[in-house]
């Protein structure tokens, strides 16, 4: 038999499926996996009942229905003072991830070089390498997570096609902070580069901190692809309506790439979010606050636990070093022996980056109910303090 496809044949299962699959089987409490234990508001979810029976269930525009591309529009301009052309500036996607793909296959050719941070999202890397890309990662170190500007001015050349960067940013929790976005900028002019913007967390930042996306930047209008998803806004993950925002020159390319990924995405669900975006945003902009105090009841009780917890501005996740507690091990040996003996999955932050030698960090997600954050501290106190 020939072979498969070389690159992705040669990766395994994701992490995020590994750990599900054995916390199901031991029965634990899931600090695995970001999805939210409550979900968003009770209009946006009949909405889709609405849609479903009142609206024609057939093809939608291969762009996304009017109502959501005006309401991303309209969210982009009271969020960020941002300019933006519903018709020929904003696409709907199925979720971030595809708006990811299709924008590095719109914009990749085999060769080009990808500057990517990491620690990172895991689909990042095996989408550049599938479209050809060269991947230069840039490291940021914990526990700050500050940008390296060296390193990173280092990474570009003049065959830098573009930069994929995530902020908020999953895992670190780091907000790209304005210096940091127009040092990214001027690396963007310098080497006439793109910059794919994942900044699905963007209503999930604390500590009063803004987020600045970076195509509202001097010089950045013509160059960002900014995507946003309505899963993480709304805290439906399952949901997978996503939507990119960007330049007509760029926009028209990434939907041809979209258009022979999904073609489009379901018309109710995109009428559901067009609603929420419009009419709940008291709704999501409350989100993070609630976030706020989890992260910080959940910091507090790892920390009194002996934990070494890193710190965290944004998203669902923080991250902690497991060694003070005296475990000889990697963090995946960590998140096994947690699973099995102590009844509590996370994550080793290994699997987040592209070259695994960081193997002392786990990742916990907060966005649970109380009780559930009570539990998992009761059994991993129960553990470990003797």
């Amino acid at each position: 038999m020939k072979p498969a496809n070389s690159i992705l044949s040669g990766y395994g299962t994701t992490v995020f499926e590994v750990m599900t699959r054995l916390a199901i089987e031991h029965q634990t409490i899931n600090l695995g996996q970001g999805f939210p234990d409550e979900e968003g508001p009770d209009s946006v979810k009949a909405m889709v009942d609405t849609a479903t029976r009142e609206f024609p269930n057939q093809y939608p525009p291969m762009l996304g229905i009017p109502e959501l591309r005006q309401a991303v529009a309209g969210h982009n301009k009271r969020f960020y003072g941002l300019e933006v052309d519903w018709q020929t500036e904003v696409m709907v996607t199925s979720g971030a991830t595809e708006a990811l793909a299709a924008s590095i296959l719109a914009l990749v050719e085999p060769g080009d070089e990808v500057v990517v941070f990491e620690p990172l999202y895991d689909s990042y890397v095996p989408m550049l390498r599938r479209a050809g890309a060269e991947v230069k990662l840039v490291r940021l170190q914990p526990p700050d997570w500050a940008l390296p500007r060296a390193e990173l001015a280092a990474a570009f050349s003049d065959r830098t096609k573009l930069i994929l960067m995530n902020t908020p940013m999953n895992p670190t929790g780091k907000v790209f902070d304005p210096d940091d976005l127009a040092f990214i900028a001027g690396l963007l002019e310098r080497h006439d580069a793109y910059a794919i913007c994942d900044e699905v967390y963007e209503h999930l930042i604390f500590d009063g901190v803004p987020h600045i996306p970076l195509i509202t930047l001097p010089g950045m209008r013509e160059r960002a692809v900014r995507i946003g998803s309505a899963g993480k806004t709304f805290s439906m993950t399952s949901w997978k309506v996503g939507y990119v925002t960007a330049a007509p020159n760029l926009l028209g390319v990434i939907s041809k790439a979209h258009q022979f990924l999904v073609f489009t995405t379901p018309a109710n669900l995109q009428r559901a979010v067009a609603h929420g975006l419009d009419n709940e945003q008291a709704w999501y902009t409350a989100l993070a606050g609630e976030l706020q105090n989890k992260r910080d009841y959940l910091a507090d009780g790892l920390s009194e636990i002996g934990f070494d917890v890193m710190p965290c501005g944004a998203t669902y996740f923080m991250n902690a070093d497991y060694r003070p507690l005296g475990f000889i091990g990697t963090d995946v040996d960590f998140c096994r022996h947690v699973t099995i003996e102590a009844g509590v999955t996370v994550l080793p932050v290994s699997a987040l980056y592209a070259t695994p030698d960081v193997d002392h960090l786990v990742r916990f997600c907060f966005c649970k109910r109380d009780e559930v954050l009570t539990g998992a501290l009761d059994r991993l106190r129960d553990f470990f303090v003797k």
